[in-house]
């Protein structure tokens, strides 16, 4: 089976660390559980509110969060909010109490009260309410396993997020696939998320924002058939220059192909970025970004609020194209906005979100509204759920509360490396999960993002599914591909399958390059060698079947997987911290490695001796800081500071290059064991708390990136506001740049250095 060589791999680490990480995991998981839920005995024609008056005597708001929470199967998230049941005897007791409550019950006394929730209450459809809130949730579910599409959709929109949420909590996997397979909704003029059709945004990610790293993601995705939904890049540089230039890379091929009616383009940078991108060069954005979460405390976090949402969506009026929002179970509590209340309900909350600003849209486009949700399931990490049967069962539970939603929805079917999932379990996970048709899934030539360090669906993963179990693309995409020859009149792939070079000789034909078929493809050759030497693999030909990777392209994704699950648990050697002049060692929170990756909170803050040296560093300075502080992080992957060749070449180069701008640097290097990029904000908290509030004070945090590419690449984070910023603590993620991928075999770091300079300057200027 797959799944023994990844329990062969887990082994190996094992032997190298001392301990296994399925045992890890299970050590957190069980300390996490100490505040878990305890149901111990219920009366048979008990609700939710009957059980809490009689425990408490009164309606008691924690106590009802706790028991809806309990009713889930078990996640290390909802362990961490405090909500988990604590054994399955709870869970069937929290079911049953739950299935007796009315919906009227649930909708009136909702998990949590904000703006969102009063704007998810104002967008629920009132009349379809009155039809069912006398229901119990048991009958609900019961309807909606028995009733067809029509009956269901003319139900549905009267319930509200909290309702929907309480769906899949009584429903077992069975039973939520079930109704993903009956309830669909469509993208107008299209067959983006109809019955039996599976389609993909390809997701050309480079780790420099290179044109053609982005460029040859898409011919190797169309050389695969593939690709009908988005082509949608997560951008490095969030700069508008830099996001522009990406637009048009991506734009370009579609309006080459005269594709541009057919399928949209877009780069998730913040919204506001994309609004002024649109605004400085009109018509170069397409489908317009956003992250969104479950609370208006979350929302703030990232960036946006209900109105700022509704006013983007009014911004869409009379444009061919609208809104893409992406969400995940966990993102709401890892940013501190947990509020008592477990993930399941979060992401339904985020859905009542994107409905209302759906119906918001509506207004604006007559002829239907373009937006659609994509679930990025399993991106967080441990912190949120583990294991490969969790993820599962998160993505089910995601599909049927977005149908029910009435939204587009797609998934993210991914894991980060720090999880125990494995590439090849990503097989067995799309298997159990692709039935309930969702409406897609993300696409990269491997099932490794080269930027983002994660796994997903792969090009050959969609050709797979498609045959395996007859899903279909998107009529008008699937016309292309026949016009490019990938596909036959019959419905079959060609000799051209697998082959970029030939969807880019395609390209050429259609800008009116003379050449000669010939010199296309040497020229393609060559390009080829350059986007794969700078650490992008691309799917070049096949196996015995077009679904089976290349075997020596499929030999090194796995190389890299077990390079990347040793990588993620080194740490800084004492010779290689003697290498680095002048260091400050210190540490968070994290007691060890294991702890650092099972629960990155703890990597987030700083111990109390840590922040006890930096106040005796703040002190020398007498009142008089420098201009810049450099921090060294071991991050995710240690192994990329410590390679010879990418460190200290940096930081000579940088250090040499600041002093020449006329800019002081502190002596000291601070050192930081288990650190996180939050860790280095709180650096600049401590350090510059009793600065000039009117001085810039920057902070530059080098950190070793998520390891799986190969290249042990680390990032860095740069941030520069005035003393007054630190001292309010309100330095975030918003407001720092990042430059990434760097190292000896991808962007050079002297290279980096001088893009951290250039980067500097701009920033302050700005």
């Amino acid at each position: 089976m797959k799944c023994t060589e990844h329990m062969h791999r887990n082994f190996a680490v094992k032997k190298i660390l001392g301990i296994s990480v399925p045992i890890i995991f299970m050590i957190v998981s069980l300390a996490s559980l100490a505040g878990a839920v305890t149901i111990k005995d219920i009366k048979s024609d008990e609700d939710v509110f009957a059980y809490v008056d009689r425990i408490k005597g009164e309606f008691d708001q924690t106590l009802y969060q706790q028991v809806i929470g309990a009713a889930n199967p078990f996640k290390e998230g909802d362990a961490t909010i405090k909500v988990a049941a604590d054994d399955d005897t709870t869970r069937e007791y929290a079911r049953k109490l739950l299935a007796n409550t009315t919906i009227e019950d649930i909708h009136e006394h909702p998990l949590f009260v904000d703006e969102l929730q009063k704007l998810i209450w104002k967008t629920t459809d009132q009349a379809q309410y009155e039809k069912v809130k006398k229901m119990t949730m048991g009958e609900l579910k019961e309807f909606i396993l028995t009733k067809n599409e029509a009956d269901i959709k003319g139900i549905m929109f009267g319930l509200n997020s909290d309702v929907i949420a309480c769906v899949p909590k009584l429903m077992s996997n069975a039973e939520l696939t079930q109704v993903g397979q009956k309830i669909f909704n469509i993208l107008p003029g299209t067959n983006l998320g109809a019955k039996g059709y599976l389609a993909a945004r390809i997701q050309p990610n480079s780790p420099t924002d290179n044109r053609d790293d982005i460029q040859w993601q898409v011919f190797n995705a169309f050389s695969f058939a593939t690709g009908d939904l988005l082509l949608g890049n997560n951008p490095v540089d969030s700069s508008v220059e830099s996001v522009h230039s990406v637009e048009n890379a991506l734009s370009d091929i579609l309006k080459t192909f005269k594709l541009e009616k057919t399928m949209p383009w877009c780069v998730l940078a913040h919204i506001d970025v994309q609004e002024k991108v649109e605004k400085k060069y009109p018509g170069s954005t397409a489908l317009f970004f956003q992250s969104v979460a479950g609370t208006d405390q979350a929302n703030t976090i990232f960036g946006v609020s209900n109105e700022s949402l509704l006013e983007n969506a009014r911004s869409r009026k009379g444009q061919h194209y609208g809104l893409y929002f992406e969400t995940g179970q966990g993102a709401d509590f890892t940013n501190g906005a947990g509020n008592g209340f477990d993930m399941v309900v979060h992401e339904s909350r985020k859905y009542g979100l994107s409905r209302a600003i759906e119906q918001e849209l509506e207004k604006v486009q007559p002829k239907g509204a373009w937006m659609h949700v994509n679930d990025v399931a399993g991106f967080i990490g441990p912190e949120v759920f583990t294991s490969r049967e969790q993820l599962v069962r998160c993505c089910l539970e995601d599909i049927v509360m977005g149908k029910l939603h009435g939204l587009v929805h797609g998934l993210d079917i991914c894991s980060t490396l720090h999880m125990t999932v494995s590439l090849d379990d990503l097989e067995w996970c799309q298997d159990q999960i692709v039935p309930a048709n969702p409406a897609y899934l993300m696409a990269l030539p491997t099932r490794n993002d080269p930027m983002l360090s994660y796994l997903t669906t792969s090009f050959q993963d969609h050709v797979r599914l498609r045959e395996e179990f007859g899903f279909k693309v998107n009529d008008a995409m699937w016309d292309f591909f026949k016009r490019i020859q990938i596909i036959d009149e019959a419905g079959k792939f060609t000799e051209h399958a697998g082959d970029p070079i030939w969807v880019y000789y395609q390209y050429l034909l259609a800008k009116g390059d003379k050449r000669s078929k010939e010199e296309i493809y040497a020229e393609g050759n060559t390009k080829i060698k350059e986007v794969v030497g700078r650490g992008v693999d691309l799917a070049l030909g096949h196996g015995e079947k077009i679904s089976d990777i290349e075997p020596e392209l499929n030999k090194r994704i796995h190389a890299l997987y077990d390079d990347a699950k040793i990588s993620l648990w080194a740490e800084f050697t004492p010779e290689f911290v003697k290498t680095i002049p002048n260091t400050l060692e210190i540490s968070t929170k994290s007691k060890d490695r294991a702890e650092y990756i099972a629960a990155p909170a703890s990597g987030e803050v700083l111990s109390e001796a840590a922040v006890a040296t930096l106040e005796k560093l703040r002190a020398s300075w007498d009142g008089n800081n420098p201009d810049v502080q450099i921090v060294i992080s071991d991050g995710l992957n240690a192994k990329a500071l410590m390679d010879e060749g990418h460190l200290l070449p940096y930081l000579s180069t940088l250090t040499k290059d600041l002093k020449a701008a006329g800019l002081t640097v502190s002596e000291k290097n601070i050192v930081v064991t288990s650190g996180r990029v939050r860790a280095g904000y709180a650096i600049g908290n401590v350090l510059f708390a009793k600065g000039d509030p009117a001085k810039a004070a920057t902070l530059i945090n080098i950190i070793g990136e998520r390891p799986g590419s190969g290249h042990h690449n680390f990032s860095v984070y740069i941030a520069t506001p005035k003393g007054k910023v630190w001292q309010e603590k309100k330095v975030n993620h918003e407001i720092v740049r990042v430059i990434s991928g760097i190292s000896d075999t991808a962007l050079p770091p002297e290279d980096a250095a001088a893009e951290t300079m250039r980067l500097l300057q701009k920033m302050k200027s700005e």
